[in-house]
């Protein structure tokens, strides 16, 4: 048996999220059945992350047990044959020792999330980026992201069907930053709550309308219950950047 590291780049829009479903596609699903295809093996790929539907992936790590033996090259090159012509591309295959596990190896996790701040429809950007019409000011989003930045109670910002045994986190990063109209909230942690992000980011934008103060947000999180929150932002502009080991 040979384990096999994968990044794994992918268009959630098509997508019911990465794991599989009974009802309806995934990612999940996706590269299990190209590899099936392939190998003529069942085989279960695990991930680092579980990323709702509509939300995308630049670095996915995953893992995956074959029986064949085979290089990471033409293990590689033959995935991403069987995946056509869905939206998800193996970027990188390494041969890695039985003890490494997407999941549970991971040290960090990255997420970034894109927003376009300009009055005019998006073309080219639909369904990958949330556009906000009103002007958002970014000093002051980052300024009152630091307030979530730590170890926290983030029940209000995570979603009910959060199946997470604590509502307990470390955010080690969450910084906002502009470039011309796109603004990209940068969050990292060991791990996330379901939503978190989203609604990190959905109640930031509040902050930068200027109908939320930091004081709303600080006392959103200290109310530590999920009617508190203002705004669960969408998932078109979520991105899986990468994990650490």
């Amino acid at each position: 048996m040979m384990r096999f590291c994968l990044v794994i780049e992918y268009d959630g829009r098509p997508f019911m999220g990465w794991q599989r479903q009974p009802h309806g596609s995934t990612v999940q699903s996706a590269v299990e059945a190209a590899a099936h295809a392939i190998l003529g093996e069942q085989v279960v790929v695990h991930a680092a992350g579980r990323t709702d539907a509509g939300v995308h992936a630049r670095g996915m790590v995953a893992h995956v047990d074959i029986e064949r033996d085979m290089t990471p090259f033409r293990l590689l090159g033959a995935l991403n044959a069987g995946l056509r012509p869905n939206a998800v591309s193996i970027t990188e295959c390494a041969l890695v020792s039985a003890d490494f596990h997407a999941r549970f190896s991971c040290v960090a996790r990255h997420y970034e999330y894109r927003m376009v701040n300009r009055r005019a429809p998006l073309t080219f950007e639909t369904g990958l980026a949330w556009r906000i019409a009103p002007a958002l000011d970014v000093a002051a989003m980052h300024a009152a992201a630091q307030l979530l930045v730590g170890h926290h109670d983030f029940t209000t910002f995570r979603s009910a069907h959060c199946q997470a045994t604590t509502p307990e986190r470390t955010l080690d990063r969450l910084s906002v930053a502009r470039n011309g109209d796109v603004i990209t909230v940068t969050a990292s942690a060991r791990s996330f709550l379901h939503h978190q992000v989203r609604s990190m980011v959905g109640c930031l934008s509040l902050v930068g309308r200027g109908r939320w103060l930091a004081a709303d947000l600080k006392a959103a999180l200290e109310a530590r219950d999920r009617t508190a929150l203002g705004l669960n932002a969408p998932p078109d502009g979520l991105y899986f950047m990468r994990a650490d080991y």
